[in-house]
């Protein structure tokens, strides 16, 4: 898994000399961890990354960025997992968000049909604001600990079983080394 991440992503000097990021970020973009793999890093941009996904406004994958920088987790894991609510899954997710929050604020859900105009927002989304933030809040914070929690047993899962299997080759070679003689 770590060889087809470090595959798609780019590398630190891409990011480092990049104009655009640079007028943004800054010399913030010249630390090395954001490209990290490691345990830290990865659970820490699921964490961020999972986070803002479920946070409904617009341009998710900036303050993804922001935090990614601050906190010094991986930066592209971390931006890339905001897509998890894209056009398609935006629908859906914070529909489910809406009821949780009305669930949550035990208030009945109301009957909105969405349009993408500016009468809509100004409108419907005045009325639909508190559930919708309420349920998206406690949803984002939620995946974001299972995702981080998960990030972390299955890294430590991985290096167990790897110390394992070292132990086991090097106890085999041992044993194969002592029959030999």
């Amino acid at each position: 898994m770590k060889k087809f991440i470090r595959r798609y992503t780019p590398e630190h000097r891409t990011i480092r000399e990049n104009r655009h990021l640079n007028r943004i970020f800054g010399k913030l973009l010249h630390d090395p961890f954001l490209l990290h793999l490691n345990r830290r890093s990865v659970s820490m941009a699921f964490l961020i990354g999972l986070f803002w996904a479920f946070i409904p406004m617009p341009f998710q994958m900036i303050p993804a960025a922001l935090f990614a920088i601050w906190w010094r987790a991986n930066l592209p894991i971390a931006v890339g997992l905001v897509w998890i609510s894209n056009p398609l899954t935006m629908p859906p997710i914070y529909y489910a968000c809406y009821e949780f929050g009305t669930w949550l604020l035990d208030t009945p859900p109301r009957d909105v049909e969405f349009t993408l105009t500016w009468e809509w927002f100004t409108n419907e989304l005045g009325a639909i604001w508190q559930p919708l933030y309420l349920g998206s809040l406690i949803v984002a914070i939620v995946s974001a600990l299972l995702g981080y929690a998960t990030v972390r047993l299955l890294w430590r899962v991985h290096i167990v079983r790897f110390v394992r299997r070292k132990k086991l080759e090097r106890a085999e070679r041992q044993r194969k080394a002592a029959s030999g003689k």
